[in-house]
């Protein structure tokens, strides 16, 4: 019995079955450039019909790339489990990347030590370029090298203090902020409250200004209060509402998991919703079908969001200028308002 593996196709075979120069193969897996419509249909079918797989070594050996990307979460650790949108945002990532055949590499720079981990590990080659997820001040040092290295860099979000300089994929949480305020008004709620995100991130603030644009000069600072996006901020926040502002009507929280924390405090305090008080989020995370009343909220298109990011990314590894694109959010009617 012959035990020997069957041989693997290579770029001579792939060029015969096509009818075409290696040359013109190797074109083609490198991405087409100088290559006819007619000529990559050849190979690309001719590719099937072998069954030929680039060897990725041999690939980044010919190219210098690594064939992975590198997903920088500079927050700690446990938010990465707490918080639903950053496991849907790698999740998304991943899957895009796997339609690529692009490896994915987590690095988490939540602290100093981390951040000058990360640092070193990215300017060291080990990655083609970067996602960016999470902004805050905190980071700022760390995208700083890697820009100035040249690094390829796409921020999810607005990079604060770098929007002109890497590239970047945000939902348009202004008009979001805008249209949950719109809705609130519309409903005929007069003393309407926010509760804000951390406003050292660009989406929180913008996510105020929608607000603050939509209620003009009707707005009562007495009815702002600051949150950093967890649940418990979310009730904290609404005890001081309340305190400060007994007679409010309706709370816009600029995310889900602190209007789910408004929620437990508004029951606590005998307040129904939406009868007393209506309340709206941002995200549509899981948590906003979770709640009882179930959460009016904006959706975030995240599925939309990873696929711009990984797609950005990749023409700034082959050259091309960082683009930016803003995506518009879904206002989602439930129980809450």
């Amino acid at each position: 019995m012959n035990s020997a593996r069957p041989r693997r196709p290579t770029i001579r075979d792939v060029a015969e079955a096509a009818g075409v120069s290696r040359g013109t193969v190797s074109r083609v897996l490198q991405g087409g450039h100088w290559v006819s419509p007619e000529a990559s249909r050849a190979v690309n079918a001719a590719i099937k019909k072998t069954g030929y797989r680039v060897n990725p070594h041999a690939r980044s050996l010919a190219t210098k790339r690594t064939n992975s990307v590198g997903f920088l979460l500079t927050e700690r650790l446990e938010l990465l489990f707490e918080d639903p949108n950053f496991a849907e945002l790698m999740g998304g990532v991943a899957r895009a990347l796997a339609e690529i055949d692009v490896s994915l590499v987590v690095l988490m720079a939540g602290t100093a030590a981390e951040q000058r981990r990360a640092s070193d590990y990215i300017q060291q080659g080990h990655v083609d370029g970067v996602l960016l997820v999470s902004w805050h001040n905190s980071g700022m040092d760390l995208v700083g090298q890697l820009h100035t290295a040249g690094v390829p860099l796409i921020s999810c979000g607005v990079p604060l203090g770098y929007e002109r300089k890497i590239g970047w994929v945000a939902a348009d949480d202004r008009e979001g902020g805008r249209i949950a305020t719109a809705h609130l008004v519309a409903l005929g709620r007069r003393r309407i409250a926010t509760i804000t995100g951390p406003q050292d991130t660009a989406g929180a603030r913008q996510r105020l200004e929608g607000y603050r644009e939509e209620l003009g000069d009707t707005v009562d600072e007495a009815l702002i209060e600051r949150g950093d996006y967890s649940e418990a901020s979310g009730a904290r926040a609404m005890r001081a509402l309340l305190d400060r502002a007994p007679d409010l009507d309706a709370v816009f929280a600029a995310n889900d998991r602190m209007a789910a924390g408004a929620l437990t405090e508004l029951r606590a305090a005998g307040r129904r919703v939406p009868e007393h008080v209506a309340v709206v989020g941002f995200d549509d995370a899981p948590v906003a079908r979770r709640t009882d009343p179930e959460l009016t909220t904006l959706r975030q298109p995240f599925d939309r969001i990873t696929s711009e990011m990984v797609r950005l990314l990749m023409q700034v590894i082959d050259g091309a200028p960082p683009a930016t694109i803003t995506l518009p959010t879904e206002l989602v009617v439930r129980g809450s308002a």
